[in-house]
């Protein structure tokens, strides 16, 4: 009985990542890609003897692109591309689990050990990506050589895999401090914390969104994609890494829904200024951060 427990939990879990990963596949573009951000959740909060069902989730929605796709670019890359990102992650998460920790044992999160695992997985994703991109661009190329494109496909990649993490990991962290304390869903809502993202940072944000979208001068449209950067510091100056998460959640949403090419270069642009600015209001926030709560310190 007991084995049939766990397997029945391994299922569970694979068929709830593929079905969350799909939903992030959807809303991510090639420079914000939400699936590093799920993938990196997982990675950091699910047991690592869960890891093996993580993989089989992530396995079967990839299967099914290269298949799709196999005409277009040969076996070679459907082979490539089939391989889960999550399984090459683990290679460098695995050690990252072991000789860190998310928390200190006074329960401060440890931001440096979230901004390093983000890092880590954006680059080790954009391995894996580069390396598909690579095999399909030699077998399109008539002249054998993959060009510049790779280079473009390797810092898009790159870029979208470290925001995609940032956009995800410290909101859920940030939300998982609150609901550990008061595990009540209507408490979390009316969290300081949450009312003021909602009430203050969201319709600055959509009001910036619908400027950048509706402008027709460049140079106001990139004003109004800059200034979402403004509501992220002012939170960061309230609430600390926590502020700097919430708000940068909506930033980085808000600015991706002003793209509507593939790659455009003055949304690439905003997005470095704002993976910068996020980073480093984390990482300052992380180190000022005051004692955490009684039940999230390790005893």
């Amino acid at each position: 009985m007991e084995h049939w427990k766990i397997w029945g939990q391994h299922v569970a879990v694979a068929a709830a990542y593929a079905a969350f990963y799909r939903i992030a596949y959807e809303l991510s573009l090639a420079h914000w890609e939400l699936t590093v951000g799920f993938r990196l959740c997982c990675l950091l909060l699910v047991p690592m003897r869960l890891w093996p069902a993580l993989a089989l989730g992530e396995f079967l929605p990839v299967l099914e692109n290269a298949l799709a796709c196999i005409d277009d670019f040969g076996p070679a890359w459907a082979v490539a591309a089939a391989v889960p990102q999550i399984v090459v992650c683990m290679a460098g998460m695995k050690p990252l689990r072991r000789w860190g920790a998310l928390r200190d044992p006074d329960g401060r999160l440890c931001m440096g050990y979230v901004v390093t695992a983000t890092l880590c997985c954006a680059a080790l994703s954009t391995l894996r990506d580069t390396a598909s991109l690579w095999i399909a661009l030699m077998a399109l190329s008539t002249d054998g050589s993959p060009g510049p494109l790779l280079w473009v496909g390797f810092s898009a990649y790159m870029l979208g895999g470290y925001l995609g993490g940032l956009t995800l990991v410290p909101t859920l962290l940030a939300l998982q401090d609150r609901w550990r304390v008061t595990p009540s869903v209507w408490s979390v809502l009316r969290s300081p914390l949450v009312r003021d993202t909602c009430m203050g940072v969201a319709p600055v944000l959509v009001a910036l969104t619908w400027m950048a979208n509706t402008s027709e001068a460049p140079g106001a449209q990139q004003l109004a994609r800059l200034a979402m950067i403004l509501p992220m510091v002012a939170m960061a100056w309230r609430y600390g890494w926590r502020g700097t998460a919430m708000a940068g959640t909506g930033a980085s949403i808000a600015l991706a829904l002003t793209s509507h090419i593939v790659r455009d270069p003055a949304v690439i642009y905003c997005q470095v200024a704002l993976a910068f600015v996020m980073s480093a209001g984390l990482l300052v926030g992380g180190k000022r951060q005051p004692a955490a709560h009684p039940l999230l310190r390790e005893r």
